[in-house]
C-alpha cells in the first residue's frame, strides 16, 4: 500500500512536468485590427477557421477598428501589431514624416469591395445620378475615394452634378439609408445584400468593377515590426497564403460554411451569395502581392480626390515589402 501511495505521489509531482512537455511552446500572439468585418476578407477568416494560422504558431486577436484612420491610430500607437486596411492610410502617415514608418506587406484584394444600392430595381445608368445624393462614407477614406474616382469616370462630376453625403459614419451608412435618407449608397457585404432582401434597396452594381484594379485593402506594420517580427509576419503571411489559394479551390458553399462562425446573424444562403459575388468581380488577390501598377492608380485615385499632390506620392519600395508574399508557402 505503502509503495502504490509514493508512486502515486511521485506520479503526481512530475504532472505538470508531463504537461509542460506536451505543451511545448506557446502560441505567438498577433493583434490584428481590420478597418470593417466583411466577408470581402473571405479568407482571413478561412485562415482562421480552417487552422492555418494555429498551424504557423499563432494565435491571431482579431479586433474591429471601424474605419481606416482607427487601424492605422492602433498600429502606430502600438495597440495592434498589424493592420488590415487601405493602402491611403499608410501614404497619410508616410507624408507625415514619421520615424516609424508603416509599411504593406501582403495586399489581401484587388478590388473596391464596394456595391452601389438604390430604392428601385430598374436598370442602372451613372447618368441616374445626376441630381442625386449618394452616401458615400468618410471623406478621404477609400470607399469614398473610389466612389468618386468612378463617377467621374462616367461622367458624373461629384459636387457639381451630384451630392456625395460623407458625414455619415461607416457603420451607420446602411440605417442611414433604410432610414429615408440619401438616394444611393455604397454598402459593403453582406449589408448590401440583407438590405436588398429586406426589400429596402437594390443592388445596382459592383463599384469594384467599375474602378479597376486597385490595392484596396492591404496588411501592415511599423517598419520596427516587420523588423524584429519577421518571422512572425512570414508565417502569419504564409497562413494568408494557404487561405487565398483555399477559396479558390473551394465552392461558394464551401467558404460560406467556413467563415459563418464570423457572421452568426447571417444566413449560409447569404453567405453563399455574396461569396459568389465578390468571386465574380476578382475581389480576392492570391497571389498577396502589390503592382507599382495599382499603387499608382490608387494615388491617381487620391490626387482626384484632392487628398495628395503628385509631388506627396510615395516611392512603390519605401511603402510596400512584396518580399514575405513572395516567400508564402
Amino acid at each position: 500500500m505503502k509503495k502504490m501511495f509514493s508512486l502515486l505521489l511521485a506520479l503526481m509531482l512530475l504532472l505538470p512536468v508531463f504537461l509542460t512537455g506536451c505543451g511545448s511552446q506557446s502560441a505567438t500572439v498577433v493583434r490584428l485590427n481590420e478597418v470593417t468585418h466583411s466577408v470581402f476578407y473571405a479568407p482571413q477568416y478561412v485562415a482562421m477557421s480552417q487552422g492555418f494560422f494555429a498551424d504557423e504558431g499563432l494565435d491571431v486577436q482579431l479586433t474591429n477598428g471601424g474605419g481606416a484612420d482607427k487601424v492605422m491610430t492602433a498600429v502606430v500607437s502600438g495597440q495592434s501589431d498589424i493592420g488590415l486596411c487601405g493602402p491611403e492610410a499608410s501614404i497619410y502617415v508616410h507624408n507625415q514624416g514619421k520615424e516609424d514608418l508603416p509599411v504593406v506587406f501582403a495586399q489581401l484584394t484587388r478590388r473596391d469591395g464596394s456595391f452601389l444600392v438604390g430604392r428601385t430595381n430598374t436598370p442602372f445608368n451613372w447618368s441616374d445620378l445626376k441630381g442625386a445624393t449618394i452616401i458615400g462614407g468618410r471623406a478621404g477614406g477609400m470607399p469614398e475615394m473610389t466612389l468618386e474616382y468612378v463617377m467621374r469616370k462616367n461622367g458624373v462630376e461629384p459636387g457639381k452634378d451630384a451630392t456625395v453625403d460623407t458625414s455619415v459614419q461607416f457603420n451607420m451608412m446602411a440605417g442611414a439609408f433604410t432610414g429615408g435618407e440619401g438616394d444611393y449608397v455604397a454598402l459593403f457585404e453582406p449589408t448590401a445584400t440583407e438590405v436588398e432582401r429586406s426589400g429596402s434597396g437594390y443592388i445596382l452594381c459592383s463599384i469594384g468593377q467599375e474602378s479597376g484594379e486597385v490595392p484596396y485593402t492591404a496588411y501592415f506594420a511599423n517598419s520596427s515590426y516587420l523588423k524584429s517580427n519577421a518571422d512572425t509576419v512570414q508565417r502569419f503571411t504564409n497562413a494568408l497564403h494557404r487561405a487565398t489559394v483555399w477559396v479558390d479551390t473551394h465552392t461558394d458553399r464551401e467558404v460560406a460554411e467556413a467563415i459563418a462562425d464570423q457572421f452568426p446573424d447571417t444566413s449560409l444562403d447569404v453567405l453563399e451569395t455574396v461569396t459568389a459575388r465578390h468571386r465574380a468581380i476578382g475581389a480576392w488577390n492570391t497571389a498577396l502581392t502589390m503592382k507599382p501598377a495599382a499603387l499608382e492608380r490608387l494615388e491617381e485615385i487620391m490626387t482626384e480626390a484632392g487628398v495628395l499632390t503628385k509631388d506627396e506620392w510615395v516611392d512603390f519600395n519605401t511603402l510596400v515589402d512584396n518580399s514575405f508574399a513572395e516567400n508564402a508557402k
